[in-house]
């Protein structure tokens, strides 16, 4: 069985959108990769770090979808990374409230022995330098790294992070990073840009809009669903990402005609996790939901024309 290995935060998150709110609740971007890539026939592990304030109902779960949590630290005395966040009434927006690092801050990972071979290698938004720091301890180059990013890290860390873009095959990130970091405001020449700092394939996240993926020349869109409740978009990249390396972990296929494949399992799961608050609606869908929907992309994206 084909072995992802995910870095990233497990945390805690405190939610506020125009639906409701939630005190402080499971969080961070590896519990939303592991979850979301459960859905997959593959051995996953998530390496991260934990305050002993972290509830184990809260690593049973993880557990519970056949997820390795070996790799995840548990700090004795520490308190575990939390974030707080308000979401703007259009869901695309958001003001972060609170963010505090605690036993995040002095984190050096440690990959378990079991994983040093994975397949798929999934780098979640984390430090850079964390993240340069996972593919150094790995015994094997991995047939796929993915790395997700974000425009903090542009901002205070630019050096470190494309130190670490030279070494991966896809990055994902939204159009303002994309933007942020080629220089460019057309997408087109942004991934273009961005496939010269090192990854093959640059996939751009658009959230309601959908996702694209860039290859060379060629590029391919993938629509989001049109759905009836969004109550919390938290996650849901995570949850994009999540599926998108299952798949690719799953099926052993790297070509760009599969990872077209993937971005729609990534899409298709991420369109659940926006259906209730934090990772609720991730802890108890079923594979039978997934399949109905993906469905419904398909139905969604088909169509004959004569050309």
């Amino acid at each position: 069985m084909n072995k992802l290995l995910i870095v990233g935060t497990v945390a805690f998150d405190a939610i506020e959108t125009p639906f409701g709110k939630t005190d402080k609740i499971l969080g961070g971007a590896a519990t939303y990769i592991g979850l979301s890539a459960s859905f997959f026939n593959l051995q996953s592990a998530i390496v991260s770090v934990v305050g002993d304030d972290f509830p184990q109902e809260h690593l049973d779960l993880l557990t519970s979808k056949k997820i390795d949590i070996s790799g995840i630290e548990i700090v004795k005395g520490g308190k575990t990374f939390f974030w707080s966040g308000l979401y703007h009434n259009d869901l695309n927006s958001r003001d972060t409230l609170v963010t505090e690092l605690n036993v995040l801050a002095d984190f050096q990972p440690k990959v378990p022995q079991d994983y040093k071979d994975a397949d798929v290698v999934m780098l979640g938004n984390l430090h850079p330098l964390v993240q340069s720091s996972v593919l150094d301890q790995m015994e094997k180059k991995p047939k796929l790294v993915v790395l997700d990013t974000m425009n903090f890290w542009m901002d205070c860390a630019l050096p470190e992070l494309l130190d670490v873009i030279k070494r991966v095959d896809v990055i994902t990130i939204n159009d303002e990073e994309a933007r942020q970091l080629s220089g460019e405001y057309s997408l087109v020449k942004a991934a273009a840009k961005i496939q010269d700092m090192g990854p093959k394939y640059v996939v751009i996240k658009k959230g309601e809009h959908g996702a694209l993926l860039f290859h060379n020349r060629e590029v391919f869109f993938a629509p989001a669903l049109p759905l009836e409740d969004v109550f919390d978009p938290t996650g849901a990249g995570d949850t994009f990402a999540g599926g998108f390396s299952g798949f690719i972990a799953q099926s052993e296929n790297i070509s760009f005609n599969n990872l077209k494949n993937a971005i729609i399992y990534g899409s298709n799961l991420a369109s659940f996790c926006v259906e209730k608050f934090g990772t609720e609606r991730m802890e108890t869908l079923s594979k039978a939901e997934v399949a109905i929907r993906l469905q419904q992309f398909k139905s969604l994206t088909q169509f004959d024309i004569e050309i």
